[in-house]
């Protein structure tokens, strides 16, 4: 079992940017495939970023891709997402998970773990 709290959400205009942060408690951190999906009012929640246990590899969805970078500090048991450019369409409850079982994955079933969820809004 692990436990996650996302922090960093905010009210920012278009262009600006937020850090998010999600600590990570519980079992070993650096043995998990860390992600962070988005849900929009009224959509599905969808991949946005994901990273490797140990860092080394990223992916992102489109959308985000040049804009969003995942990191992680598994000495501080915490990864994060740096969020440039943003624009309204950001505009979501951000959740980061975990995944056990996979080196790095975008599928959200493949997560089990997962964060209470932080909002971030983007005015025009």
């Amino acid at each position: 079992q692990v436990q996650l709290v996302e922090s960093g959400g905010g009210l920012v205009q278009a262009g600006g940017s937020l850090r998010l942060a999600c600590a990570a408690s519980g079992r070993t951190f650096s043995n998990y495939a860390m992600g962070w999906f988005r849900q929009a009012p009224g959509k599905e929640r969808e991949f946005a970023a994901a990273i490797s246990r140990s860092g080394s590899s990223t992916y992102y969805t489109d959308s985000v891709k040049g804009r969003f970078a995942i990191s992680r500090d598994n000495a501080k048991n915490t990864v994060y997402l740096q969020m440039n450019s943003l624009k309204p369409e950001d505009t979501a409850i951000y959740y980061c998970a975990a995944a056990p079982k996979y080196l790095i994955s975008n599928a959200r079933g493949d997560y089990d773990y997962w964060g209470q969820g932080t909002q971030v809004t983007v005015s025009s």
